[in-house]
């Protein structure tokens, strides 16, 4: 990827230097990315919407006595491919995790751009973990875009570094705002709504976005997980309890594939068998091997779990929770910060892998899933027919460097380049 000259002037005002400037971007591609991992052919606009969602439960301001209702806020970022002449290039601004310092990335998308005429896309929803916001993932949201996506980002309320509030509300809302994202964007006026195509959907959800995710696609919840003393109030998590009514009426026919990366909750009991079993849509799961947030035992038992679809599980060996989903850390974000004990920086970074090495990985993966689910691109699927242990792949090149009959190597990786990952596959009924 070439650096736009904003990015370098960013890069030269004040590095070193507190409260200035620095460059952020979000947008690069490593020389060593995997063959999906590079932008796509379009351009790329990006809008801010706000929705509102009447009559939702406040829990916040729920007591044992009462459960108010209020319209719950969402403000969503929306990347789609933009019309012919658009100028690439843009920033956005951003809060850190310490929910008050200030970072400002720098990606490709057109800020209000005019959307592409005369042609319709599926639409991809983004879920940030707990606390996060709609930027953490803005890589995959840009990146997607450029391949024919309306991609939409969503900032959860009472889950964002800025209004971070009672976990109760992520556990209740997080499939329930993605629902309803989708539902508005569907319903969508004027030319981006023109555009979307709403009845084909993703969902590709982090950690608590990941859970919610993996609800909204089938796995109802646990009788115990809804008595928590410590989670949703009053019972209310009964509504996605495992066999209810009230869950199968949220599982929506237009989601054709889940992306959940590192998703929380089989560690904490949320799932038992008959949970994970309902699960029914497409899924590709994404972990690092030494994840102990989520805990990788508890991501592999969702993999073997879920035997009511075809699934796979990409690891990250020796990664930690924050493999593949968070942006590059913030320059800003690497100065200690007092009220959180440590550098926001932890928040996003990895101990042992490059966040872009592992950005560029989920693009790539990301890509390929979504092509052969949302657009029926079922060549793409070669690319998850792989060794299971990218080690034991074998390269094997003939003297014009095609592959022989004896090369194993993972397809769309460089020689050397799929070190340190593995790629499971079971089929449904597995």
């Amino acid at each position: 990827m070439t650096t736009t000259l904003k990015s370098v002037t960013l890069g030269l005002v004040g590095i070193g230097a507190a409260g200035m400037l620095y460059a952020n971007p979000i947008d690069q591609i490593r020389p060593d990315a995997p063959e999906l991992a590079p932008y796509g052919d379009y351009v790329i606009g990006v809008q801010t919407l706000e929705f509102s969602h009447a009559g939702q439960v406040d829990i916040l301001n729920t007591t044992a006595d009462n459960a108010p209702e209020y319209d719950r806020p969402l403000t969503v970022e929306v990347w789609y491919p933009a019309a012919d002449g658009t100028e690439a290039g843009g920033e956005y601004t951003t809060t850190l995790r310490d929910g008050t310092r200030q970072a400002t990335l720098t990606g490709r998308a057109a800020r209000d751009a005019a959307p592409a005429a005369d042609a319709q896309f599926p639409l991809i929803v983004i879920s940030h973990g707990y606390p996060g916001n709609r930027f953490l993932m803005s890589h995959l949201g840009e990146n997607l875009a450029s391949k024919g996506y309306v991609t939409v980002s969503i900032d959860h309320t009472d889950s964002t570094y800025s209004d971070q509030g009672a976990f109760g509300s992520t556990l209740l809302n997080r499939p329930v705002d993605q629902r309803f994202v989708i539902e508005q964007m569907a319903a969508l006026d004027g030319p981006l709504g023109a555009i979307i195509d709403g009845e084909t959907v993703g969902v590709i959800g982090y950690s608590m976005g990941g859970y919610g995710a993996m609800i909204f696609g089938g796995a109802g919840v646990t009788q115990a997980s809804t008595e928590y003393s410590w989670g949703t109030p009053n019972g209310l998590l009964a509504a996605h309890l495992a066999g209810s009514e009230t869950h199968e009426a949220l599982i929506d026919e237009r989601v054709k594939a889940v992306i959940a990366i590192g998703p929380w909750g089989n560690n904490a009991g949320f799932w038992d068998a008959e949970g994970l079993a309902g699960f029914r849509k497409p899924l590709l799961l994404m972990a690092g091997g030494v994840d102990d947030v989520s805990v990788y035992d508890a991501i592999r038992g969702i993999f073997d779990g879920t035997v009511g679809t075809d699934r796979h599980l990409l690891t990250f060996d020796d990664a930690n929770h924050n493999a593949a989903a968070p942006m590059p850390a913030p320059k800003e974000s690497w100065a200690m910060d007092e009220g959180l004990g440590y550098a926001p920086f932890a928040h996003y970074a990895d101990a042992v892998w490059d966040t872009n090495r592992m950005n560029n990985i989920a693009q790539h993966f990301a890509t390929a899933f979504m092509d052969v689910h949302l657009k029926g691109e079922v060549d793409k699927a070669t690319f998850f027919d792989l060794t299971p242990v990218s080690g034991d792949g074998v390269v094997a090149l003939d003297d014009a460097g095609k592959p022989t009959d004896d090369h194993s190597y993972w397809n769309g990786f460089a020689p050397r380049t799929a070190a340190g990952l593995r790629f499971e596959t079971k089929a449904k009924g597995e």
